[in-house]
């Protein structure tokens, strides 16, 4: 893990999560599901004024109401069932909902209803007129915990889904919720980019979960495991200037975890090219100013070190005289060496401007460190080295705080010459292109090669040793967390991939690479099939190898 000293942010204890259930009452309507939606009062202490899904916090007494639940007998955990008593008791006060029947399991009456008073407590009521609460027809959606930076009142919120009982009728208390609304997703989601519905996160992105349904049995079906279908407690950033929300599973938030660990709002995500983005203490990144299809918002250049150690330079990017300025301006030339992941042109080309930079400026030249391409490689992607870098060799900086080691490993598949490296002593795994967010590498014939990019993958899997790596930093997008997980969905990814042109091959013995990318990338924008082609023959060159297709 990260040295706590090279965080950039002081430290904080986030305040402990309450818990507290969240219900998403649904009905059908000629054009879709609705959900109902209710507006925080104004003066509210959290959320004035916000658009929600009636709820609110997990009481003592709902843990012990479980004989109120209807059928609770028929195998359905406590732990399940609590959230769900919340839930409706909190459906009951705020809205005047009641989800329940007679204890001998006959429907509600008018007068079953008309007898409970929602300004007294609930469970009490039930019980003197023999009524249970229907919590087993209550499904478990998600699961939500209020993000690091909210402050004291933070929620661990279980987020169920049921469909409205009929005959009912939302009607706010005026006391904790007003305006009770119907709503298809999608027109919630419009009413809110329009600013006239205000949505907190966890909302907007559980309605955009519930938009595609067409009825309500597919969205309760959807729910049928028991189990959340996400987890997730968001992480915050600044994004021109104004604060921004990311899941788990959303680009920004290794680097979020990494740079903000304890939910610091403190990080802006947008890209730029005329200055490093420090995020670490000993850690920069400065992209280059090549956007485009093959690179994403640019290649990244790392720069690591201090002032008293010296500094290394990953990857100093496309022959561009302004960003290898940059490099020598963040470092002041005080550079030890180069080191280049591998040699295709927009990684390694800046390497010797810059070291003859350093040269000219200083008087020191630093040595351009990494593998001399193969003879598999294309004519712009030649590179030879002042010294080769080889598999398992360390590159230290002797830095008197905070020392750095760099560990080089050989990761063929990309390119025959690609090295990733790690810094041993925080867990960071410079990845080049052999890991990207937000996109899977292209593994081009010759000098890429699939079965070698697979075996690297194992390499780097096994390097990262559980946690020993946790983040891995590309060379092109955001940094990504859970280095281990991601690996191993990118070679699930890849293997995916694989039974797909397998499948292609089978289907079209006679066919060639034109016919099988159709198949095989049906789910890929057709603009990026001449590319996807490349990748698709290293899978060929692979599966004919170990005559996988017959």
């Amino acid at each position: 893990m990260v040295r706590p000293t090279l965080q950039l942010h002081a430290a904080r204890t986030p305040a402990t999560p309450r818990p507290a259930a969240t219900l998403l009452w649904l009905r059908d309507s000629a054009a879709g599901p609705e959900v109902l939606l209710t507006r925080r009062s104004p003066t509210a202490s959290f959320l004035p004024g916000v658009f929600v899904f009636p709820g609110g916090r997990i009481d003592a007494e709902d843990a012990d109401a479980l004989d109120l639940v209807h059928g609770a007998a028929a195998g359905h955990p406590a732990e399940g069932l609590t959230p769900a008593l919340a839930a409706l008791r909190e459906s009951f006060e705020e809205l005047g909902i009641l989800h329940a029947v007679r204890d001998d399991g006959g429907p509600l009456t008018h007068r079953d209803i008309a007898s409970l008073r929602r300004d007294q407590a609930l469970y009490p009521q039930l019980r003197a007129h023999r009524l249970k609460l229907a919590a087993t027809e209550v499904r478990t959606l998600a699961r939500w915990t209020t993000d690091r930076d909210v402050g004291p009142r933070r929620f661990d919120t279980a987020f169920l889904i049921a469909r409205i009982p009929a005959g009912q009728t939302a009607v706010a208390d005026d006391a904790e919720q007003f305006e009770p609304v119907w709503l298809r997703a999608e027109d919630a989601l419009q009413r809110h980019q329009g600013g006239t519905l205000p949505l907190i996160f966890p909302t907007l992105r559980t309605l955009r979960w519930l938009a595609p349904f067409r009825d309500v049995d597919a969205a309760l079906q959807a729910c049928a495991s028991g189990r959340p279908l996400w987890e997730s407690c968001p992480r915050g950033a600044l994004v021109k200037g104004q604060p921004q929300r990311y899941m788990e599973h959303d680009l920004p938030f290794g680097e979020l975890e990494m740079v903000c660990p304890d939910g610091q709002l403190e990080h802006a995500l947008d890209w730029q090219h005329e200055r490093p983005v420090q995020l670490l203490r000993h850690l920069w990144r400065l992209t280059a100013p090549n956007r485009g299809v093959m690179t994403g918002p640019g290649t990244n250049s790392y720069i690591i070190g201090s002032a008293a150690g010296g500094f290394v330079v990953i990857d100093p990017g496309p022959p561009d005289d302004e960003h290898v300025a940059r490099l020598f301006g963040a470092t002041e030339g005080n550079i030890r060496a180069i080191l280049c992941t591998h040699s295709h042109p927009d990684h390694s080309p800046g390497a010797k401007p810059l070291a003859q930079l350093c040269a000219d400026r200083t008087g020191r030249r630093p040595p351009i460190l990494g593998m001399a391409s193969a003879p598999t490689a294309r004519d712009h992607s030649l590179f030879v080295p002042d010294r080769e870098l080889g598999d398992g060799e360390r590159v230290h900086l002797a830095d008197p705080e905070h020392p750095v080691t760099l560990c080089a490993i050989h990761t063929p598949g990309h390119a025959a010459n690609h090295l990733c490296l790690v810094v041993e002593e925080d867990g960071l795994l410079f990845s080049g292109d052999h890991v990207l967010n937000g996109s899977t590498t292209i593994i081009d014939p010759p000098d890429g090669n699939m079965a070698a990019y697979l075996d690297s993958l194992d390499a780097l899997s096994a390097a990262c040793g559980g946690d020993a790596i946790r983040f891995i930093l590309p060379a092109h997008g955001h940094v990504m967390g859970s280095a281990a997980d991601t690996i191993a969905r990118l070679k699930a990814h890849r293997l995916g991939r694989e039974a797909k042109v397998i499948a292609a091959m089978r289907a079209k013995p006679e066919g060639e690479s034109e016919d099988w990318v159709a198949l095989a990338y049906a789910d890929t924008p057709r603009n990026l099939w001449p590319m996807a082609k490349r990748s698709l023959l290293a899978h060929v060159e692979r599966i004919r190898a170990l005559d996988l297709a017959s």
